[in-house]
């Protein structure tokens, strides 16, 4: 038995596919259940949260991909959405065809979506249609970082292809991926989305979140340290954050439509 086996939660080993709405509502379960991983989205949708809180009175956010996510739980008047059907969200829509009127969203709220769309191109024309001038797209992705590309490239089931193109060829929403198109689009082809998406201003990107993630033990390992020592690797974390452009295994990205 190999090592990996070991560290495998049980109840994921009997899964079939990644697109069957039965993994979803799996990953929703264990998101919850281990405090770690729901710490971390919690984290994740806390920062969501900053960036949107000055929208006041009647607002239109949409998180896309919502999955087995709880962003409710923190804002609480998103529009949840997946491009497969789950009984938890809102809405079911494809991200490269929504169901918004020109100019009407507020911001789309991602967590490791962009690198699941096999055409980022068409999305971003989509997002530029959808959303409100002063609108946003904020997002957190896989980084390109020395330690995130040797974790991703060695330890993850997904694609990491930095020297790829802006989609992929798809076999399945969810299945199909490359964790390195964030790093693609908006740092090796930035000048190449500045020209095709002028009204799209790129307003931050950053590195963070080392290895929290890893210790949670993602939605398939078990978690490698208790629960109580949280807030202890954050601080770890936060002590080493002028080295989070090397160690980072997300980034953030915010983007402004500005015209």
């Amino acid at each position: 038995m190999k090592f990996s086996d070991l560290l495998r939660l049980p109840e994921t080993k009997t899964i079939l596919s990644l697109n069957d709405v039965s993994t979803t509502l799996l990953h929703a379960k264990i998101i919850k259940n281990k405090v770690f991983l729901k710490r971390i989205y919690t984290d994740f949708y806390q920062y969501f949260n900053n960036l949107v809180s000055s929208n006041t009175g009647e607002r239109c956010l949409v998180e896309l991909g919502s999955g087995g996510g709880f962003i409710k739980e923190i804002i609480s008047d998103v529009i949840t959405s997946d491009i497969i059907a789950l009984p938890n969200i809102d809405r079911q829509f494809s991200a490269l065809k929504m169901p918004f009127e020109k100019n009407t969203v507020d911001a789309f709220l991602m967590i490791n979506v962009l690198h699941h769309v096999d055409d980022s191109m068409s999305f971003f024309k989509e997002v530029d249609r959808c959303l409100k001038i002063g609108g946003k797209i904020i997002m957190v992705e896989p980084a390109n970082t020395l330690f995130g590309r040797f974790i991703y490239k060695n330890f993850h089931h997904e694609l990491f292809d930095p020297s790829g193109d802006w989609g992929f060829e798809s076999g399945g929403p969810l299945s199909s991926a490359n964790g390195a198109i964030p790093w693609i689009i908006f740092y090796r082809d930035r000048q190449k989305f500045e020209k095709e998406f002028p009204n799209l201003k790129i307003k931050q990107l950053v590195s963070h979140t080392p290895f929290r993630y890893l210790i949670s033990g993602g939605i398939s390992m078990r978690q490698l340290l208790p629960s109580f020592m949280y807030n202890f690797v954050k601080i770890f974390e936060s002590i080493l954050t002028p080295l989070n452009n090397y160690l980072g295994m997300f980034v953030s990205i915010e983007i402004e439509k500005v015209a």
